[in-house]
């Protein structure tokens, strides 16, 4: 049986797109997961150090989180960009923030083509999602109660 190539360029394509697909769901699950963690590896470094909780740590903790979450979201960023790359969308143009625009009543007309979601949006809300799922089930039947085990 002979692949045309057509068929091959299908395939390939969409082998690409679903690699993509896939790592903006493994970065998006990192935001939420891997970057909270590695925070407090790097904090926990810090306070085997020490001894004690110190406002290093603490600080080590926040500074490391957040330039960690930033780093996965500008690689989440690279990621849809690409994505729009390969399947032929046009990028989106510059939009101008709201508090800057004119009060003369101006107002950009969106078109439909314009505001479909991308694949990203699926995959943040479903990630959020499922998260905010496995949240509820541990805190309702494995947290234990809140409220101690005395009489």
């Amino acid at each position: 049986m002979e692949l045309y190539p057509d068929t091959l360029l299908y395939v390939t394509v969409r082998a690409k797109r679903v690699a993509l697909v896939a790592a903006m769901g493994l970065v998006t699950l990192n935001v939420w997961t891997g970057a909270p963690l590695f925070a407090l590896w790097v904090g926990s470094r810090l306070v085997q150090e020490h001894g004690r909780l110190t406002m290093a740590a603490a600080g080590a903790i926040i500074v490391t989180l957040g330039a960690t979450a930033f780093g996965l979201l500008r690689l989440l960023g690279v990621l849809t960009a690409r994505y729009d790359e390969v399947t032929g969308r046009p990028p989106p143009p510059r939009q101008q923030a709201p508090w800057l625009r004119s009060l003369r009543g101006e107002r950009p007309h969106a078109h439909d083509a314009e505001h479909r979601l991308r694949p990203v949006d699926y995959v943040v809300v479903t990630t959020v999602m499922v998260a905010y799922a496995v949240f509820e089930v541990w805190f309702f039947f494995f947290s234990g109660s809140p409220l101690g085990t005395g009489t």
